[in-house]
């Protein structure tokens, strides 16, 4: 007899049944995995241009597709810069002046010509395109501006590479100048460690500041000093916002491509400013209603509109003086000195009963 092993039915038919349902596992997992993996593809940002290269002067048409709906693009042409470690020096080494916006429609995508301009840096080059208002985002595509010189990339930082150790905070108050509107400033302080294996001379990080909707704009800042391999420092970098600022803000950091902090900062309302408007809507005009006043009093006529000072004596009621026939003869004419300067003094009887020659008083008669 033979030593070969004939497999009974049973034994194949739970083979078979095992098989099947690992075929049904694989099938499931890979249907469940692969619509996952179609859309994180889909949702990445892409850009297209209608020529690899053009002139100065020249026009492309720039293609995008898979942004977000309604949203606020921003496309430069940069020098020094590569998909691969993105625009270095940030966007001062983009032809800013020439740049396009542009919105994005419905369903995510855009198509916008744009001039072709010669950035400040030598190439490589790339369009850059990026978000300008929500959440950050850009993607890079690689560009030749015909004619425009050509330079190698800085040498990056060796293996060094550096990553935050510690919780960031916001040095610095607000005084009184920032109470009347003075710019508000802090001091961003963290904690960084080279967790890479080769030195990092003079750090380059970007500091942005965004407020509401709006993307922050990048602003370098370069930190003077050597991170051995394994060793931490403390880093400290200036903000600062625009004269009268207030609301709530979000200052970042980012190191090469990668943004490492973001940080709140609530800055108050200037109410200063608001008390001096107020204060100057009240001494303005009071100030200017007495200059009038002191204008008019000067310019107008003398006594004119004044009122007149009527004396109690004026007032008073001359009576006629009574005298008899002899005092007639004794008294100076009416056009003598003496007779103007005559007071009239009232008589202490009335004329009826005045006496006179023909009607003698009846004093001790009987």
């Amino acid at each position: 007899m033979s030593g070969t092993i004939r497999p009974t039915p049973g034994t194949i038919k739970g083979s078979l049944r095992a098989a099947a349902v690992t075929l049904a596992l694989f099938t499931a997992l890979a249907s469940a995995l692969l619509p996952t993996a179609t859309a994180s593809a889909a949702d990445k940002p892409t850009v297209t241009l209608s020529a690899p290269q053009a002139g100065k002067g020249g026009n492309i048409t720039v293609t995008g597709k898979g942004w977000r709906p309604n949203a606020l693009l921003m496309m430069l042409i940069c020098g020094q810069s590569e998909p691969s470690r993105g625009v270095i020096g940030g966007t001062n080494s983009c032809a800013n002046s020439d740049g396009r916006a542009v919105t994005t429609d419905a369903k995510g995508a855009f198509s916008k010509k744009m001039p072709v301009s010669e950035p400040p840096k030598p190439c490589p080059c790339v369009v850059h395109v990026a978000t300008v208002t929500g959440q950050a985002a850009a993607e890079d595509t690689v560009f030749k501006v015909a004619g425009h010189p050509t330079a190698p990339l800085p040498d990056p930082a060796g293996g060094g590479r550096l990553g935050v150790l510690a919780a960031t905070r916001l040095d610095g108050s607000s005084g009184v100048l920032t109470w009347f509107g003075a710019p508000p400033t802090r001091r961003l302080v963290f904690t960084v460690g080279n967790l890479g294996s080769a030195p990092v001379k003079d750090p380059v990080f970007q500091l942005g500041v965004s407020h509401g909707v709006f993307a922050p704009q990048w602003e370098d800042q370069q930190w003077h000093g050597t991170i051995e391999p394994g060793q931490k420092a403390e880093i400290k970098l200036d903000v600062q916002l625009a004269a009268g600022a207030h609301g709530d803000y979000q200052v970042a950091m980012k190191y090469g491509s990668k943004v490492l902090i973001e940080q709140p900062w609530g800055v108050g309302r200037p109410w200063g400013v608001t008390f001096f408007w107020i204060l100057l809507c009240l001494v303005v005009p009071a100030a200017v209603f007495r200059i009038g006043m002191a204008v008019i009093d000067r310019v107008r006529p003398q006594g004119a509109g004044r009122h007149r000072t009527v004396r109690l004596s004026e007032l008073t009621v001359k009576m006629p003086q009574f005298r008899t026939p002899k005092e007639q003869r004794q008294t100076p004419a009416a056009s003598s000195p003496e007779a103007t300067r005559t007071t009239t003094v009232l008589p202490w009887f009335t004329p009826d009963t005045a006496p006179s020659e023909t009607h003698p008083t009846t004093k001790g008669n009987t």
